[in-house]
């Protein structure tokens, strides 16, 4: 409970930081790039749930990113939907998205679990750039409508939107860790035959963690085009969030709920300085020459690495 308590206050700390940032910062790039950092901490939270905590490595975060951004765009130009309801509708298509590709992929294993992921992300594109009413291959426009006057601009809401869309999917993640479903999870990427043998519902609690996982996904990508104004297939496939969503939670430590959090300050906010100090394009290198340096160095991740340092192996 004290843990909980200490968490909720941390929770409340950021939200409340990220709202008087909104009246203090007259800079409109600090919420530009603050969204983004905060947008992959959603997603590196989201794929821990099932590549960290159930072992099962999914190189097709872009799919659930991109359906995300697409449902919402379809129900903008349809209805001029609200944001909360673009969002439900994300989080909705992409969670039976999730269940839906567990269901036909979670018998996989290993490698062949995460080549039918690629392969998902690789359809899911394709479907897009043939469908018309959204841009198709072109893309679209998206105009932003007015600010509430409590934030100023359009960009400065989606910025605190997404501080809590952080603190929902961290929130999920640490309950789904201090659960029994955790330890569920955590006994069947260990052994599943020794979970199964022991009573554990191993399929049940893999389609859990896809839809969670493959929700929280579309929850992070829902606001993409009103954030750029414009949104096109290839930039919301990007293998740049592929490549993201896995290294992050690597990066940061797959073992706790923290991990994905420090991954993603670390590494988005390096990418938003490599962007403006060096090229956009160098980012995926930066992310790729980082991970591989943490899995030779410190293959538990930067919490993996802080805990063997205050607790050394042997210490009593």
């Amino acid at each position: 409970m004290r843990g909980w308590l200490k968490f909720g206050i941390g929770a409340a700390a950021l939200l409340g930081i990220a709202l008087a940032a909104t009246q203090a910062v007259d800079n409109e790039y600090f919420f530009f790039a603050g969204y983004v950092v905060l947008q992959f901490i959603v997603l590196a939270t989201a794929w821990n749930i099932l590549g960290g905590y159930a072992g099962y490595v999914n190189f097709g975060s872009a799919a659930f990113f991109g359906i995300g951004a697409y449902v919402a765009v379809a129900l903008f130009k349809a209805f001029e939907a609200p944001l909360a309801a673009q969002l439900a509708a994300a989080m909705a298509v992409t969670g039976l998205m999730g269940f839906a590709v567990g269901a036909l992929t979670m018998r996989l294993r290993g490698v062949f679990f995460s080549i039918a992921t690629v392969a998902i992300a690789v359809i899911c594109e394709t479907l897009v750039v043939n469908w018309a009413f959204v841009g198709g291959a072109r893309g679209t426009a998206v105009l932003q409508p007015p600010a509430p006057a409590l934030f100023g601009s359009y960009t400065r809401m989606l910025f605190v939107a997404m501080a809590l869309f952080a603190v929902l999917a961290v929130t999920v993640a640490r309950y789904i860790e201090t659960s029994w479903i955790g330890r569920g999870l955590r006994a069947l990427r260990d052994s599943e035959e020794a979970a199964e043998s022991l009573g554990v519902p191993t399929l049940n609690l893999k389609l859990f963690a896809a839809t969670a996982s493959g929700a929280l996904m579309g929850l992070a990508g829902a606001p993409l085009a009103l954030y750029m104004n414009y949104i096109e297939p290839t930039s919301a496939f990007s293998l740049n969030y592929a490549v993201s969503a896995l290294a992050m939670p690597i990066v940061g430590g797959t073992g706790s709920w923290l991990g994905p959090v420090i991954g993603a300050l670390l590494l988005g906010s390096t990418q938003q300085i490599v962007t403006v100090t060096v090229s956009s394009e160098l980012n995926v290198l930066v992310v790729g020459l980082l991970l591989v340096a943490f899995v030779v160095m410190a293959p538990q991740g930067i919490v993996g690495l802080l805990r063997r340092l205050a607790w050394p192996r042997g210490a009593k």
